[in-house]
């Protein structure tokens, strides 16, 4: 399988390739827009094809602070199901600059269950080190489903 290879901090991290619809740097000239009320990790949103886009920014989700702005960090345009129906969703993530193969069973459940992120997967070694798959279907709890698809909800 491919992957899309990023960081959060120092450790690695994958999401499936399949499941990307576009990748883009982000760009200081064209930020999300940001929606007051919303939490603090999701960073707003964006202009895609005259539509607003949810933007996700992962690592401030993940460890609680905002995306850096780096040359290496990208807007990530993933097809998220939800409710039946495959919805685009953008992620902010850092260091996503190269793409990786693993096989699926390489990957081995970590054996430590984080109620609230349940989004990270099973890990596999690459390299010499632990990399951790990302579970795009997992990655957003009810209420913020519901806040960012409220049609879906009503």
């Amino acid at each position: 399988m491919l992957f899309i290879l990023f960081t959060l901090d120092s450790e690695r991290y994958v999401i499936d390739a399949t499941q990307v619809e576009r990748l883009m740097p982000l760009t200081p000239q064209s930020p999300p827009k940001a929606i007051p009320g919303a939490p603090s990790w999701v960073a707003g949103v964006l202009d895609h094809d005259g539509l607003p886009l949810p933007v996700i920014d992962l690592p401030a989700l993940a460890l609680g602070r905002p995306a850096a702005q780096l040359m290496s960090t990208r807007v990530v345009l993933v097809r998220y199901p939800h409710a039946g129906a495959t919805r685009l969703l953008a992620l902010l993530l850092e260091g996503a600059t190269r793409t990786i193969r693993l096989e699926a069973d390489a990957f081995h459940a970590t054996g430590i269950d984080l109620p609230k992120t349940r989004y990270l997967g099973p890990v596999a070694s690459e390299a010499g080190s632990l990399v951790q798959w990302l579970r795009i279907e997992h990655l957003l709890p009810d209420d913020v489903k519901a806040l960012l698809f409220p049609e879906a909800h009503a």
